[in-house]
């Protein structure tokens, strides 16, 4: 049995699911998020709890009772808790503003990248003094949201020499030294 399959998933207050057929409905009060369910696959709600269950030991039956427990789990921290992602701007001159859903990034090209963010994402941004720039990103969708946390950081991938780019604030980045370290 899929370790991560078996568990129950539990429902917490304010949230609601409806299960039609193979298309799981979570709602709650940071929105709400549908998913389709492979029809092999069988999602039960027994009181405040959810159980995802397989009908045999089959490769492709395993992987997607574990698929669907994690996506169904993801989608109901999702709409009562919500995700945040911070990215921390390092470099000089490095800037980030936004006005609405667009979001304005000076990375140290020829032009400003501006980039339209999906209505679902809230986005902050903070510029301090003597302080990396920070863009503050808040969904209840974990995929969306990480799928726009890289977009993002392909404009400036953090590089291993000086450490200048785009990075996920707390994210450690594995240095190099330069060329004249190793000669003597």
């Amino acid at each position: 049995m899929s370790r991560i399959g078996k568990l129950p998933i539990n429902i917490p207050a304010g949230v609601t699911v409806a299960i039609n057929g193979t298309e799981v409905k979570v709602k709650g009060p940071k929105g709400e998020l549908v998913q389709n369910v492979n029809p092999d696959i069988k999602v039960e709600m027994d009181g405040n709890t959810l159980h995802v269950s397989r009908p045999s030991n089959d490769k492709e039956h395993r992987a997607l009772h574990g698929l669907y427990r994690a996506l169904i789990h993801n989608m109901v921290v999702g709409v009562s808790e919500g995700y945040k992602k911070e990215l921390e701007l390092v470099g000089v001159g490095y800037r980030a503003a936004n006005n609405g859903q667009v979001l304005e990034l000076s990375l140290g090209y020829s032009h400003n990248i501006y980039l339209k963010l999906p209505k679902e994402i809230k986005v902050e941004t903070k510029s301090e003094r003597n302080k990396n720039p920070l863009i503050l990103l808040e969904s209840c969708d974990k995929q969306l949201i990480g799928q726009v946390c890289a977009k993002i950081r392909t404009f400036r991938k953090p590089e291993p020499y000086k450490g200048k780019g785009i990075k996920f604030v707390g994210e450690v980045l594995r240095r190099k030294s330069g060329k004249s370290a190793g000669a003597k």
